[in-house]
């Protein structure tokens, strides 16, 4: 069929966007397979065409209002006049609401990464900008969820895995029931989560906890750290070896 296909002529078929219109099965049904191929490959190119416009697009709105903050000494953007000045650049677009609140969240990713290419650190935290940029904080998020998600896999696992609690003969005998690998399973499972949580607590950033934490919020967090000493520290009395006395 392939083959066949490809040695059928191409049509060219005309995708120009100017008054392009939905098209339903019917408007197509009479088309050879040639035709419908090269209608396809043309609608794809097209669409290409305007994601790449649509993106450099985007950018320039950002640069345009990035340059409205440098002007109205207002790089966090909350100014009434700023504000006010970036609303009637929006209004009468004669767009959806949804749209127009779609375009100004992309903007605004792209404003973030702007502004931080063209300020210092010690400028982005003089006007209350995190130095990090939207797409450093896309990628601590992806980070972020991929932990979360690890940690929830880890720990079903290890509910599984895991043997209730029995007396040392009923162990004995569930023992001997047991397919060969089932403790192999189990013992994985839980070094696999002590990875997890290990990677967790690689997670806290400092600065946060520094800078951003209330008296009250560190507080919360030193009491839940000491409870994972304790809790660490009673596990690791399993794992160490007794020490041989004289």
């Amino acid at each position: 069929m392939n083959a066949e296909l490809s040695r059928q002529p191409r049509h060219a078929v005309d995708v120009s966007l100017d008054d392009l219109p939905t098209l339903q099965l019917e408007d197509i049904a009479e088309e050879s397979e040639g035709q419908l191929v090269a209608r396809g490959q043309a609608y794809a190119r097209e669409y290409a065409v305007v994601r790449g416009k649509a993106a450099a697009l985007l950018k320039n709105l950002a640069i345009t209002q990035v340059a409205l903050r440098v002007k109205y000494d207002d790089m966090r953007g909350q100014t009434g006049p700023y504000r006010a000045v970036v609303g009637d650049m929006y209004a009468g677009l004669g767009m959806p609401e949804d749209e127009v609140d779609k375009m100004q969240a992309a903007v605004r990713y792209h404003v973030g990464n702007i502004i931080r290419r063209h300020m210092t650190p010690r400028e982005l935290k003089a006007a209350g900008l995190r130095p990090d940029t939207p797409i450093e904080r896309q990628r601590d998020d992806r980070a972020t969820r991929a932990a979360i998600l690890q940690a929830h896999r880890a720990t079903t696992a290890v509910d599984k895995s895991t043997p209730p609690p029995r007396s040392q003969e009923e162990a004995e005998d569930e023992q001997s029931d047991q397919p060969a690998g089932h403790a192999v399973k189990a013992t994985a499972d839980h070094l696999r989560l002590a990875e997890v949580a290990l990677n967790m607590l690689g997670k806290f950033d400092r600065n946060v906890i520094k800078t951003h934490m209330t008296d009250g919020q560190r507080a919360k967090l030193d009491k839940e750290l000491r409870d994972m000493e304790r809790k660490i520290a009673s596990l690791r009395k399993l794992t160490q070896k007794p020490s041989s006395k004289g």
